[in-house]
């Protein structure tokens, strides 16, 4: 089965299908292979956490799903659609810039780093892309920006510049300008990994709370007590290959390759 088909078959799926699925997936940057083919699907409401040493494809594989990285083969559908391509007959063609920025308002991203536009305050950071690129009218988007910003807890930083913000505070920010595009899943990308350690905490509830509300997350992250306590399925990347993946008591505490345990030993 070529791409054409493969993508065409998985779009045509039932609603109950997966929310995010990625089909032999494989990534390159010159002549070097990131990503080996990966397969994963993620089911509307879970939170799937991705482990792994550095390099071994984790946030390659993130910027492919909302297409910042273009696969060099392979296909990623969100909520039933293609991402960065659309179907004509038996070939994919890519889609213009516009209409993958468009896409990507169904993938809220979170960076290891925040971001954040520093001429601009907190408000006017997170009604930038809702009016830009979804054309939602100022006092519509200032709206759903002060929810997102209460989701997080940084309502009552809404007029402030982020350089008066503490890490943890803009990262919090950060997720709530990502909620306010009212994504169908959220991607974070190590979002502690820059913070000081007793800042650490403030953005893991924060993602805790969105969990539990039923937001869809995949996470890259070294938090092994963020992914035990609340990823639904874990999973397992070494040298661009989804090694191992099931629920926390297996992959965390029971894995079955090598690679798992030797990296879960060297975190614990």
């Amino acid at each position: 089965m070529n791409a054409t088909e493969t993508a065409t078959r998985a779009t045509d799926s039932p609603k109950t299908d997966p929310i995010v699925r990625v089909i032999d997936l494989h990534k390159s940057f010159g002549q070097v292979e990131i990503l080996k083919g990966v397969d994963l699907e993620v089911h509307r409401g879970q939170v799937v956490v991705m482990l792994g040493r550095s390099g071994s494809g984790k946030s390659t594989l993130l910027r492919c799903v909302n297409h910042l990285e273009r696969p060099s083969s392979g296909t990623v559908i969100v909520d039933g659609e293609v991402i960065g391509y659309r179907i004509k007959g038996d070939k994919l063609h890519e889609l213009p810039p516009s209409a993958i920025a468009k896409q990507r308002t169904r993938t809220g991203m979170v960076f290891q780093s925040y971001n954040l536009f520093p001429h601009m305050t907190v408000m006017e950071n997170l009604i930038e892309a809702p009016r830009r690129v979804k054309g939602v009218d100022r006092a519509t988007a200032t709206r759903d920006a002060l929810q997102a910003l209460e989701e997080v807890g940084m309502a009552h930083k809404a007029d402030v510049y982020p350089s008066t913000l503490s890490g943890g505070q803009q990262q919090r920010v950060a997720i709530a300008r990502a909620l306010v595009m009212k994504p169908s899943v959220m991607l974070f990308d190590e979002p502690t990994s820059a913070l000081d350690p007793e800042l650490v905490g403030e953005v893991l509830n924060v993602m805790k709370r969105l969990a539990t509300s039923g937001m869809t997350m995949i996470v890259v992250t070294h938090e092994i007590g963020f992914a035990r306590g609340v990823a639904d399925e874990v999973v397992f990347m070494s040298e661009g290959r989804l090694v191992e993946k099931g629920p926390p008591s297996q992959v965390i505490d029971a894995p079955a390759h090598e690679s798992t345990r030797s990296f879960i030993d060297s975190i614990l």
